[in-house]
C-alpha cells in the first residue's frame, strides 16, 4: 500500500521554495516563522489543497468578525487573535501551492476575493460593535474608510504594475527593432539585475565603472544630468536576454548574479560573484534613476531591508489591516489606531505614485534616446 505522506524536503529548503524574496515586515517577523513549519507538515502529512486553506482563512476571518461585533474588550482580544490566525492561513495557501505545485489561476482569484470579503466583514463588524457600545457615529465613517482604503490600495497596486509592465514592453520592442536594424543592443533592466543581490555594494561598482571608463546605459543617456546615480535594488521580475554586464560597468556581486543567470534570463543570487564579461553592446536601463537621485538615502535603506527580506513599502495593505484588526482591538484604541494606520497607508501610497511619476520621466527619456539613435542610424 503506497504511503500517504508526500516526499517533502527539509525546513531550510521549504523556506527557500515558499518564502518570498521580499515581503511585508509583519509577515516576515510574525507570520513566516509560524506558517513555514506548518506548511511543511501540511504538505507532508495531509492532502489539504491550497483552496481548502483559503476557505479556512475566510471562515476564521468571519469568526473574528463575530467576535468584533460583540464590542466588549475581551471579545476584541479574541477577535484579534482569531484574525491573526486567519492571516496565517491566508499566507499558508500560497506557500502550499508553491511547495506542492498545486497553484492555479482560480486559486489566486479566490484568495484575492476572500481577502476583500474578510476585510469588509471585519470592518463592518468591528466598527458596528463599537458604535453599538458607544453610540459614536464616527465609527460608521471609520468602517467606510477602512473598506475604501483597502480597496484603493489593491487597485492602485494593480494599475501601477500594469503601467510598469507597459513601459518595459515598449522599451523591449524598441530594442528588438534596433536589433533588426543592425543586430545591436541587448537590454537588461538595472532593477532586475540588482534585485536578488542586496549584498552588492552599488556605489563601489559605480566608482569602479567610472575608473574603467565604462558605465551602465540609463536615463542620463537620454538627457538626465550625469550626476544622477542610477544603481539600486528593486522588486522581483525577470530579465529577458541578459548577458553578464561587467563590460557595461557592472562588477562585483551584481556581475556574478548576471554571469550565473540561467539561459532564460532570470537573475539569481544563489552563487558567488566571479568576474564576468559581457558584450559592450549590453544596455542596462534604470527606470528609477531620478527618484534615487533625489533621495540618495533610499538606496542604503532599501539594501538593508532587502537583506532581511523586508520590502521598503513599510505600510501596505497588510500592515494597515493588522493595525486596524489586531493592534487597535488589543489596545482597545480603535479610533486612533485606525486613523494612524490609514494615514500611513496614504503616505506610502502617495510615495509610490510619486515614484511612478519620476519613473515615467526616465521612461520618456529612454524612449527619446532610442528615437535619436534611429535617426542617427538612418543618417
Amino acid at each position: 500500500m503506497p504511503s500517504k505522506h508526500r516526499d517533502v524536503p527539509g525546513l531550510a529548503e521549504v523556506r527557500r521554495l515558499t518564502q518570498k524574496k521580499r515581503d511585508a515586515w509583519w509577515t516576515v517577523l510574525l507570520v513566516d516563522p509560524v506558517a513555514t513549519p506548518l506548511v511543511r507538515q501540511v504538505a507532508k502529512r495531509t492532502r489539504i489543497t491550497p483552496n481548502q486553506i483559503t476557505w479556512g482563512a475566510l471562515l476564521l476571518g468571519l469568526v473574528a468578525a463575530c467576535c468584533f461585533a460583540r464590542g466588549e474588550w475581551h471579545w476584541l482580544i479574541a477577535g484579534a487573535v482569531v484574525y491573526h490566525l486567519s492571516f496565517i492561513l491566508d499566507c499558508m495557501d500560497g506557500k502550499v501551492a508553491r511547495l506542492t505545485g498545486q497553484g492555479s489561476v482560480f486559486g489566486a482569484w479566490l484568495d484575492y476575493i476572500f481577502d476583500r470579503i474578510r476585510v469588509m466583514a471585519c470592518a463592518v463588524a468591528l466598527m458596528g460593535g463599537q458604535y453599538h457600545r458607544t453610540g459614536n457615529t464616527f465609527y460608521i465613517w471609520l468602517a467606510a474608510a477602512v473598506v475604501f482604503l483597502d480597496g484603493m490600495r489593491y487597485l492602485n497596486s494593480l494599475e501601477i504594475f500594469k503601467t510598469r509592465h507597459t513601459m518595459r514592453k515598449q522599451i523591449k520592442a524598441r530594442l528588438r527593432a534596433a536589433r533588426r536594424a543592425e543586430n545591436a543592443s541587448r537590454v537588461a533592466f538595472m532593477e532586475d539585475l540588482l534585485r536578488d543581490n542586496p549584498e552588492a555594494d552599488i556605489e563601489q561598482d559605480l566608482r569602479r565603472a567610472a575608473e574603467e571608463g565604462t558605465r551602465p546605459f540609463a536615463a542620463e543617456d537620454a538627457g538626465l544630468p550625469a550626476a544622477a546615480e542610477g544603481a539600486a535594488l528593486l522588486a522581483e521580475a525577470e530579465v529577458e536576454g541578459v548577458e553578464p554586464p561587467a563590460a557595461a560597468g557592472i562588477t562585483g556581486p551584481l556581475a556574478g548574479a548576471a554571469a550565473t543567470a540561467p539561459a532564460t534570463g532570470t537573475v539569481t543570487a544563489e552563487t558567488p560573484a566571479p568576474a564576468a564579461t559581457a558584450p559592450a553592446s549590453t544596455r542596462v536601463i534604470d527606470l528609477h534613476q531620478e527618484f534615487r537621485h533625489r533621495f540618495p538615502a533610499y538606496l542604503r535603506m532599501r539594501s538593508f531591508l532587502l537583506r532581511h527580506r523586508v520590502r521598503t513599502h513599510l505600510v501596505s495593505g497588510i500592515e494597515f489591516q493588522m493595525g486596524v484588526f489586531i493592534v487597535g482591538p488589543l489596545l482597545d484604541a480603535i479610533i486612533p489606531t485606525t486613523v494612524v494606520a490609514g494615514s500611513l497607508l496614504l503616505v506610502f501610497e502617495l510615495a509610490i505614485v510619486y515614484k511612478l511619476l519620476l519613473s515615467t520621466r526616465d521612461f520618456a527619456r529612454t524612449i527619446d534616446s532610442f528615437d535619436r539613435d534611429a535617426v542617427t542610424r538612418a543618417a
